[in-house]
């Protein structure tokens, strides 16, 4: 598994916190998407199950250290969805429990990581309880989660908080810049659209997908000058509709910094022009009314169930342009009154 240089500091934090005999047996991991956390636990649980540490370090050559490098140490447990299934029922859970009161395979520790916590169902969750408060001797819990807040308190109460922050902008633009070849205001624009996870970032700046937004930014700057919005649908309506609607809101969200002269904190930074355009097609207040409606439009793409995509998007983008029509209308109104 890939590390990053990121990682390193945190990962010598929680180690250390085992070494002086204050490391907490569950320990629930809150980072975003992007940052390699799995790459984190994925160490600290080779550490954890290594039998020959060497202080920070696992010795890389026991038994355990080898069964972890080729991916299948029985004491190493990953509870995560079936395939095709988006939470985590009370089945596994029971498994799990039942495995973990057996004695180590490996004559040592016993490591459980959960990647995604918050899709542990409430009977799954209640069920972990017990074990996750008293667990077996040599038992590790490592929890992932995105949304604290999506978890029992319960859960969270009996758990250990470690918040994995994304890494500073220089050092993550210096780890992108060795990754790939891109100019240093895409590689900070794509940084700041995925909230400074360089992973994520890195997905973004592929190609195929960096130039399927910037065709929708284009697409966006000559439909705003026809006030022609209903043209964006073929844009817009694809499978990953919602992180479009994603991109299309930072542009208006930076409109109204650049129209408030907050230029500097915009995060579409290869996109001036196009963010300066819509900044003078709306008010401010046209804006703030825009964003919300986009973010509403992808909550709903998000949640619910057999949606018609293409019709959501049609209805959002003609109300869009009879808004952008109107507020050109009372712009000229405005200025003919004043003459």
């Amino acid at each position: 598994m890939s590390w990053y240089p990121w990682l390193s500091g945190p990962y010598r934090q929680l180690t250390a916190q085992y070494l002086t005999g204050r490391g907490h047996h569950a320990v629930l991991m809150h980072a975003a998407a992007g940052i390699g956390d799995e790459a984190l636990v994925y160490g600290l649980s080779r550490w954890l199950l290594c039998q020959h540490k060497d202080g920070e370090k696992s010795c890389g050559t026991c038994h355990s250290c080898q069964l972890m490098i080729a991916g299948n140490h029985p004491d190493w447990h990953i509870l995560q969805p079936e395939k095709g299934k988006n939470s985590l029922g009370i089945d596994p859970v029971r498994q799990l429990i039942e495995t973990l009161y057996n004695y180590s395979q490996q004559g040592g520790s016993k490591v459980v990581w959960i990647p995604h916590t918050e899709l542990l169902t409430e009977a799954a969750a209640n069920a972990l309880l017990k074990t996750l408060e008293e667990p077996p001797a040599g038992t590790y819990f490592l929890l992932g989660c995105r949304e604290p807040s999506a978890l029992l308190a319960t859960i969270r109460s009996r758990c250990f908080y470690w918040h994995l922050p994304v890494p500073e902008e220089a050092l993550a633009v210096q780890w992108i810049n060795r990754q790939l070849s891109a100019d240093p205001v895409s590689i900070k624009t794509a940084l700041h659209l995925t909230n400074g996870a360089p992973l994520s970032a890195i997905a973004l700046l592929q190609p195929e997908r960096w130039k399927q937004r910037v065709t929708l930014c284009q697409q966006l700057y000559a439909q705003c000058q026809q006030q022609d919005m209903l043209s964006l649908l073929p844009q817009l309506n694809h499978d990953d509709a919602p992180e479009r609607l994603y991109w299309l809101a930072t542009l208006l969200l930076d409109a109204i910094k650049w129209q408030q002269q907050a230029g500097q904190f915009i995060i579409n930074h290869d996109q001036q022009p196009l963010i300066a355009l819509l900044a003078g097609a709306q008010s401010g207040v046209s804006l703030q009314q825009s964003v919300s409606a986009w973010m509403h439009c992808r909550h709903q793409l998000l949640s619910i169930v057999g949606v018609n995509r293409e019709l959501l998007l049609t209805e959002q983008l003609l109300e869009w342009e009879q808004m952008l029509r109107g507020t050109v209308s009372a712009s000229i109104f405005s200025s003919a009154l004043s003459r």
